[in-house]
This record gives C-alpha cells, sequence and structure tokens, in this order.
C-alpha cells in the first residue's frame, strides 16, 4: 500500500497535470479561458515580434508559442508562468546563428530548431540530477545587468526598422555607428509608422487604461485588459493604412507572405559540426532561460501562497524547449509580461497555456494571410517598448552605494555586453557571479569576540563593551571552512597568537555560522593546532553543529585536539578563563 502512494507521489511529482487536473472545476475553466483569449491576442504580435528579433520568419514565433505551452502544461508546477519567445533569448539566439553565416533561410531556422533541442536536452539532464539550486549561484544583479544591457541593445537593434535602413552588427557600437552612416537613407514613410506606432504602445502601457477608466467609465479591470491587448490595435490600424496606401510601393517593408497550416513536426536537421557549434551557445540560453522563468514563476506563486519546484521547472522548460525544436520554433522560456497577463487575467491552471496554443494554432491555421501588409516597423515598436521596461540602470546606483564589488560585476556585464555583444557579456556574467562568491567567501568574517556583561552572549570586542581574558582569544569565525580560506584563516590565527604571545593560553574558535569543513581545512585545523601546540597554547571549539562533528569524529582530528570541544562558547568561557578577565 505504502509502495503504491509512493509511485504515485512520484509520478504525480513528474507529471503536476496529473495533481491539479483532478480537481480541476469549472470555475478554474471559467478563468484559464478568459485568461487564454487575452494572452492569445496579446502573443500573436508579440510572437511576430521576436521571431523577427532572432532573425527568423515571422511564422517562426508562432511555431515556438504553441507546443512548448502544451508541454509546460504537462509538466509545469507554475500555476500562471506563459511559456514562449522572449526578447533576452531572442536576442541570444540571433547572437548563436550569425556566426554560422547561413544564408539560406531553411537551414537558418533548422539551426534554431537545434539550438532549441540542444538548450531544452541540457535543461532535462539538469533537471534530472536535480540541480535547480544551481541558478543562486547566479549574483542577481549581475543578471539585472545583463537584462538591462540586453534590453537597450534590444532597443537599439531595431532602429533599422523604425527608419527603414539596413543595418548588421551585434554590439551597440557597430549598431550604432551604422545607423549614422545610414542616416541619409532613411525611408520617412517607414518612419512616421515607427514613430506613430512607438507613440501609441508608450500610451497604452502609460496611459490608456487611466484615460479609459476616467473619460469614458470603462471598470478597471476592462480598462486594464485593453491596455494590454493595446499592441493588437497598432498591428490592426498599421496593417489596414499600409494595404489601403500600399505602402510596400514607398519602400515600407512589411511582414510578407506568411505560411498558413500547421508547424512542420519532426527532427530538425542536425550534424555534429553544428551541434558542437551551438553546444555552448545552448548552455548559456539555457542558464539565462531557466533564471529569468524561475524568477517570475516564484514571484507569481507567492501572490497565491502557492510553491513551485525549481527541478521540475528545468524538466518542464527543457520539455517545452524541445517540442519547440520539433515543431520549427526556438529556443523558449517563461516570459515576464505574458505570464503576468495570464495571472492578472484569472488564470488559475497551466490549462490556461494550453487553450493559449490552441488559440495561436487557430492564428497559425486562418489568420497569418492578414499579416501581408504589417509593417515590420510595427513589430520593431512592439519590441522596443517591451524591452525598455527591462532596463533599469539604477542598479548600478545601488550597487556603487552597497558594495563596490557588486558595482564593479555589474558595470563590467552591462559594458562588454554592449561593447562585445550577449554571449561575451553573458559569459562575463556567469563567471563574475562566481568569481565573486569564491572572493567574499575566501576572505571569511574573523571577528574577535567577548562576553556581554550578565548576559550569555559573546559579541565583537571592537564593536561592545565586553568581558575578554588575557590568556584567552575567542575568534568567531563567519563562513564556512574550505580550501579558498583555510590558509587565510590558519594566518590569522597564529597572527593573533603571536601579537598576544607572553600572555595566551587558550584559542576557542566558535563555530556557530561554520556549515561545513572541507579537507583542505580539516589540514589547516590540524596545522594550527600542531603549531598552537609548539608554542604552549591550546586549541578549543565551540558550538559545533551536528553535520559538522559528525565529519570531524570520522578524522583524526579530535584525537589530536590540545583542548576540548564545548557545547557552547558560554561554557567555553566559563571552563577556561582565569581570574584576570576585564572590560575590553
Amino acid at each position: 500500500m505504502l509502495g503504491t502512494r509512493f509511485r504515485t507521489e512520484q509520478i504525480q511529482r513528474f507529471f503536476p497535470i496529473l495533481d491539479w487536473g483532478k480537481d480541476y472545476t469549472r470555475a478554474n475553466l471559467t478563468g484559464d479561458l478568459t485568461a487564454a483569449v487575452i494572452v492569445t491576442i496579446m502573443l500573436i504580435p508579440q510572437s511576430l515580434a521576436y521571431a523577427l528579433l532572432a532573425g527568423l520568419p515571422a511564422e517562426v514565433g508562432l511555431y515556438a508559442s504553441i507546443l512548448p505551452l502544451v508541454a509546460y502544461a504537462i509538466f509545469g508546477t507554475s500555476r500562471a508562468l506563459a511559456v514562449g519567445p522572449v526578447a533576452v533569448v531572442s536576442l541570444m539566439t540571433a547572437s548563436a546563428l550569425a556566426p554560422l553565416g547561413l544564408a539560406n533561410v531553411a537551414d537558418y531556422v533548422a539551426a534554431a530548431g537545434v539550438l532549441a533541442l540542444l538548450s531544452g536536452l541540457f535543461l532535462v539532464a539538469m533537471g534530472a540530477l536535480r540541480l535547480g539550486a544551481l541558478a543562486s549561484l547566479l549574483s542577481h544583479p549581475v543578471i539585472a545587468g545583463f537584462i538591462s544591457a540586453s534590453g537597450i541593445l534590444i532597443a537599439t537593434s531595431q532602429l533599422k526598422h523604425i527608419l527603414g535602413i539596413s543595418v548588421s552588427g551585434h554590439t551597440f557600437p557597430e549598431i550604432v555607428s551604422q545607423v549614422f552612416s545610414q542616416i541619409g537613407l532613411v525611408n520617412f514613410p517607414t518612419v512616421l509608422i515607427g514613430v506613430a506606432a512607438l507613440g501609441f504602445l508608450f500610451w497604452v502601457r502609460k496611459g490608456m487604461a487611466r484615460t479609459l477608466v476616467r473619460k469614458f467609465g470603462v471598470s478597471e479591470y476592462l480598462a486594464a485588459t485593453a491596455a494590454r491587448i493595446g499592441p493588437i490595435f497598432a498591428v490592426i490600424g498599421t496593417t489596414f493604412l499600409a494595404w489601403v496606401l500600399n505602402l510596400p510601393e514607398y519602400g515600407v517593408a512589411v511582414v510578407g507572405q506568411v505560411p498558413t497550416g500547421f508547424p512542420p513536426f519532426g527532427l530538425p536537421k542536425i550534424d555534429l559540426e553544428l551541434v558542437g557549434q551551438l553546444i555552448a551557445p545552448a548552455i548559456l540560453i539555457s542558464i539565462i532561460g531557466y533564471v529569468e522563468s524561475v524568477s517570475v514563476a516564484q514571484t507569481l506563486a507567492a501572490k497565491k501562497k502557492q510553491r513551485i519546484d525549481p527541478n521540475q521547472e528545468l524538466i518542464a522548460l527543457g520539455a517545452s524547449n524541445i517540442s519547440s525544436g520539433m515543431s520549427g520554433g526556438y529556443p523558449v522560456t517563461g516570459g515576464f509580461a505574458r505570464s503576468v497577463v495570464n495571472y492578472d487575467a484569472g488564470a488559475e491552471t497551466p490549462a490556461a497555456g494550453a487553450f493559449t496554443a490552441v488559440g495561436l494554432l487557430f492564428a497559425a491555421l486562418a489568420l497569418t494571410p492578414l499579416l501581408f501588409f504589417l509593417p515590420k516597423a510595427t513589430l520593431a515598436a512592439t519590441i522596443i517598448v517591451a524591452v525598455l521596461s527591462l532596463v533599469d540602470l539604477s542598479i548600478l546606483k545601488h550597487a556603487w552605494g552597497y558594495s563596490k564589488a557588486d558595482f564593479a560585476a555589474v558595470f563590467a556585464t552591462i559594458a562588454l555586453t554592449l561593447a562585445m555583444g550577449v554571449e561575451v557579456g553573458v559569459a562575463t556574467g556567469v563567471g563574475v557571479s562566481l568569481a565573486l562568491f569564491v572572493w567574499k567567501t575566501a576572505r571569511p568574517h574573523v571577528a574577535e569576540v567577548g562576553q556581554v556583561p550578565g548576559t550569555q552572549h559573546f559579541r565583537n570586542i571592537c564593536r561592545h563593551q565586553v568581558l575578554t581574558d588575557p590568556e584567552i582569544v575567542s575568534l568567531r569565525i563567519d563562513e564556512s571552512l574550505y580550501f579558498a580560506n583555510a590558509r587565510r584563516m590558519e594566518d590569522m590565527i597564529l597572527a593573533r597568537v603571536h601579537h598576544g604571545r607572553d600572555e595566551i593560553r587558550h584559542v576557542i574558535l566558535m563555530c556557530s555560522a561554520v556549515n561545513e569543513i572541507d579537507l583542505s581545512a580539516l589540514e589547516s585545523l590540524e596545522a594550527t593546532n600542531q603549531r598552537l601546540k609548539d608554542l604552549g597554547v591550546k586549541l578549543h571549539l565551540s558550538e559545533v553543529k551536528g553535520p559538522v562533528m559528525d565529519r570531524l569524529k570520522r578524522s583524526h582530528f579530535l584525537d589530536h585536539l590540545t583542548g576540548s570541544v564545548f557545547l557552547s562558547q558560554y561554557e567555553a568561557f566559563q571552563a577556561l578563563k582565569s581570574d584576570t578577565a576585564a572590560a575590553a
């Protein structure tokens, strides 16, 4: 019986749809359908725009928004997350595919599918190994800096569509220099369309809902809904204008013929050389996509007092990317804007995503002929307005005031992303995050402590009036001990002992903040114990955590320890202090 129950729980953990599906109600259906209609309307122009950002045909954006939503509904643990193409991943896809030099559109689309497959397989492997916690190793300020820089880069890259000029390049200096060099080739009808679309979309984002509520007495919910689907009005209006005035004859670039039909199912063309070229970008895309997706999912789950499983999210995003690669799409992840809209529109379960997929499939089957005259400037305006909300350079000011090391990391990430491209930028962000972690933990804070009079508490002697003993040095180590900081800890202890060598008889290491002692640190402790013994000083430990003590017991360290291990720092101080204890 217990075995059957355990297997059922395991299956439900791997297929969360079996958990929430069994309690699905009519009220859930109403909320999910309402959210699906709103998100579908929002995603049609957004998906087309992000595909163009990735350098792919517009319909690829629709394909990448259909099966991934279904896959996530089956495997995902967030009730509101909506997966699909997003701005940063689209830019990273363009950056990964550009060096391949693929002139044929079919080969370019196939390479994007391979990239999605590799990303999906990497995410699934991480999920199988339960490595979801690894994302926490990435510094949030560094990731915020990378996303802000990517937003600037994306917005700048879309200027070519707003101005109607041809610009290549994948770095901020390259794009800006080419824009200025071709400023004389600007197509003014395109500029009018692009600027009008930008103005309208900014108004939709900032003031449309407020205007509808105040002037027309529309309910706040309906006004907010109208604001969210505002981009579809821009698409309809500019497409109609381009058709009536036949703007392509005046040099206005339009989407053109978009194939109608089901997404192409099957594996894309794969060869080992292509896989070798794309494996590194696929890993970077997976990491950034996962961090963004989990951040959004956790934020929305907290609002309804729900929880997500980070390891299962790896499986879900992996399945979404694999399904995207097998249906003519490219790498996807959970998007902030669409997920918030999905949540606000009343999504109750992941079924809302599956219903959205049905709506997008209908668009791919029936609505694509209507997109022929859709100006690319409108899609560029949609991208610009969406990504500028990602730009938050205040992180620089905040980091400068709080931590110069974090500021240096954020600044380096932003500068290198803009100057050298997204791959160098994200690699820098990952590298700097790990380097900061090692640097900070390699320089642990070690405080000499004394007893707060009248209590059993021990605090830093430089910050508080405390009782100390000239024969005792009590050092509180505020970090786990491992290979990067073991030698520094050893040197600090011995330096303090040599400073008061004539009086000191005992050294107590207060280990309340030490969660682990690795082999290198154990060897340093053994060396410290021996060198203190040679000086006639005993080494003691206090407040050692259970798991740490278990490992120490498996070594010979405790057998050779010159002092004792005390349950508390107060017990150690009382047992060892002389009659000369004084206030410090």
